[in-house]
């Protein structure tokens, strides 16, 4: 019988993504010699398949499963970790008794930041999402303590000094019909915590922030 090798997948990358293991314990798996295509011994993990090959690991047919792509309003108080030793309530608990697959959020919010979040189980898309070199656009809305001067938005917009560099957002702006405590920014860096700490450098309490686009996703939903 002779193998297809249409360019599709890696074999490591589909059992991946089947849930069969993590991407590097499904290397192991391959190399042990228990996995077939299309009835054929495969050990190496960067062989190539399509999705007519019939995979097996120890005689059991693994399936793809099909990909899923989730925007969710992310609410205040819960996690975006995929499972909690303290057995916090997160996203996924949101979605469990909806969606089979197993999906994962793509990047983080903190606890308290409300907003939009992306869940999926293609890594591929995960990696542009998440990684900062992809330096994908986020748009923040925020509450602050007091009002925010135009002197201080002016320093978000040049530059300010943190311990860990210098930061700064690509655009910034109230909103015409609500008190200046009412800010939107917009930025690619990936820094962590970045928002509330800008805003507590230059002495602002943050009240709330609400994640309301990223990498052009949009929603609008600010009390």
């Amino acid at each position: 019988m002779n193998i297809q090798k249409t360019q599709l997948d890696s074999l490591s990358k589909y059992l991946a993504q089947a849930g069969v293991a993590s991407r590097r314990k499904v290397v192991d798996i391959i190399k042990s010699k228990v996995v077939t295509v299309n009835g054929i011994v495969i050990s190496e993990p960067g062989f190539k398949i399509n999705l007519n090959d019939c995979v097996r690991v120890s005689n059991n047919i693994v399936r793809a499963e099909s990909k899923v792509y989730i925007l969710l309003n992310k609410p205040k108080n819960c996690i975006t970790t995929v499972s909690d030793d303290l057995g916090r309530h997160g996203v996924i608990d949101l979605i469990s008794d909806e969606i089979k697959q197993r999906v994962y959020p793509v990047g983080r919010l903190d606890r308290n930041t409300t907003g939009l979040l992306v869940l999926t189980n293609d890594g591929e898309l995960a990696l542009k999402l998440s990684h900062p070199r992809f330096e994908v656009e986020k748009v923040y809305h925020l509450l602050l303590d007091k009002a925010f001067t135009r002197n201080d938005m002016k320093k978000i917009l040049s530059g300010v000094e943190l311990e860990d560099g210098v930061i700064k957002v690509d655009e910034a702006n109230f909103f015409p019909d609500r008190p200046k405590a009412n800010v939107m920014v917009v930025l690619h860096s990936g820094k962590d915590h970045m928002v509330p700490r800008l805003f507590e450098h230059l002495g602002y309490g943050v009240e709330k922030i609400d994640r309301a686009g990223y990498s052009g996703f949009f929603y609008y939903c600010y009390d």
